[in-house]
């Protein structure tokens, strides 16, 4: 039997293979739709991909289940509890998939989502009775438990997937052994639960003794618990959750028509009209020039998550890139289903070397500069883009927090007769946040550079707590 993780960091997203070498069989499970990494490896260790599973319809990514029928005729399967527009194998408790060296049971697990099965995981030349491992998807986390909340438009509440997510827990999980490996779908920095730890593997005994979401309680109490505090989902979660049940076209059908250069003057053009203008360049770069009205959100950060967050999935999106970072930006886009790419701006940047009364520059100011100005008589206002938490947590005296994803639907709260100077963690949301408010007129603006972690650096005073 093989057993290979693959994590997706951008995304906190794991993904499997499982080979049996006997039969020369894989098996998929939950893969991002850039599949090349799954059809290289079964090739290497000379095996076919004849099935993909989903543990459930993912909110934050758009699965390769499509890619993977098309490319490698592996069959789809689902919980028994799904439904989609395409041909699958519903796989209800106790279903099984049986090979010479490795046998995969079904474990319905519904919580997180109804239809959400658990894969059991048998290692046939060490016990045909005791699972080597469970695939847990977004049921069971290391260090917490999927999210019940995410499903509400479509009809779920959180309190009834709650209960159900109590039961898959208490009646199915916690009662395989100590000894079971835990591979989940996620690890930190997912918003798919609010206490997700770094690690990508674990055991049934390690999360019995310390996930706190498995401590002895009642069902009403874990409910309770698992509703709470919950960070913001993103607007694309429900978009995802719905496609991801849809016949849709592939990536590579996708790719071969967004990456195509587009002239500057179609670009403007195409913005008169509304497209978004996607930056996708380092924050420092941006602050040194850029089109006008455009948006940055950089390719080295949680680009797709903020990406998601930030634009509109219905309006055409144009990327600007370094030469050579194109299709990156759109296979990133793409993993999202944001599939609605225009084009790139051909030769980047430079393309706008005889036009500069289009771009503009963001000006950023270092910490030193920064906390004299604050301190002057008439200071800027300090607009904090970090979550609550980060901010409850630590934040600059006189600081206004308007979380990121939040501050398009606050930007009429700002005032316009003052000046602003907009800051986050590190740099890179406090320039994604400089091109919305330059997008809705507020263009007195600087940039703290290097954000708190360069403030905190500089031995400067932060507030702790509440206060």
């Amino acid at each position: 039997m093989i057993l290979k993780q693959y994590y997706l960091g951008c995304l906190a997203h794991a993904s499997y293979l499982l080979g049996d070498e006997a039969s020369r069989t894989a098996v998929i499970v939950d893969p991002q739709r850039d599949i090349e990494q799954y059809v290289a490896a079964a090739a290497e260790l000379g095996l076919s991909i004849r099935h993909v599973f989903l543990s459930h319809f993912h909110a934050d990514f758009l699965a390769g289940h499509l890619e993977l029928r098309d490319r490698c005729g592996a069959d789809i399967r689902l919980g028994a509890q799904g439904k989609a527009e395409y041909p699958f194998v519903p796989m209800k408790d106790g279903d099984s998939l049986s090979f010479p060296g490795m046998r995969l049971e079904i474990l319905e697990t519904p919580g997180h989502t109804i239809e959400s099965i658990s894969i059991l995981v048998y290692d046939r030349a060490i016990s045909d009775t005791v699972p080597y491992a469970v695939l847990t998807g977004d049921t069971l986390f290391i260090g917490d438990v999927g999210r019940p909340d995410l499903r509400a438009s479509l009809g779920w509440t959180a309190s009834e997937l709650g209960g159900h997510l109590y039961e898959s827990v208490h009646n199915k999980l916690l009662k395989l052994p100590d000894e079971v490996l835990v591979y989940p779908a996620h690890g930190a920095g997912s918003l798919c639960g609010k206490n997700l730890s770094s690690d990508t593997v674990s055991t049934m005994g390690e999360q019995r003794r310390f996930n706190y979401a498995l401590k002895p309680m009642t069902k009403e109490e874990f409910i309770q618990l698992v509703t709470a505090d919950q960070p913001d989902a993103p607007p694309y979660f429900t978009y995802d959750a719905i496609l991801n049940t849809r016949e849709r076209g592939t990536l590579d059908q996708t790719l071969e028509k967004v990456l195509q250069p587009v002239e500057l003057e179609e670009i403007l053009a195409l913005g008169d009209k509304g497209a978004q203008l996607l930056d996708v360049r380092a924050p420092e770069e941006y602050a040194k020039g850029h089109i006008a009205g455009s948006i940055n959100i950089g390719l080295n950060g949680q680009y797709a998550t903020w990406a998601g967050t930030m634009l509109d999935h219905e309006r055409p999106i144009v990327i600007i890139a370094e030469p050579g970072r194109e299709q990156e930006a759109a296979v990133r886009l793409g993993r999202i289903g944001f599939d609605h790419v225009r084009g790139y701006l051909k030769d980047g940047m430079a393309a706008l070397a005889g036009r500069p009364d289009l771009v503009w520059p963001t000006e950023r100011v270092g910490v030193l500069i920064a906390s004299e100005d604050l301190a002057s008589n008439a200071p800027p206002l300090l607009v904090d883009v970090r979550t609550p938490t980060e901010y409850a947590a630590r934040h600059i005296a006189g600081s206004l927090n308007v979380p990121l994803n939040r501050l398009q639907e606050r930007v009429a709260e700002l005032p316009r007769d003052r000046r602003m100077m907009v800051m986050c963690a590190g740099g890179y949301r406090s320039s994604v946040a400089a091109g919305v408010l330059h997008q809705n007129g507020l263009t007195h603006l600087t940039e703290l550079a290097g954000g708190l972690a360069a403030w905190e650096a500089a031995h400067l005073p932060v507030v702790s707590g509440g206060g």
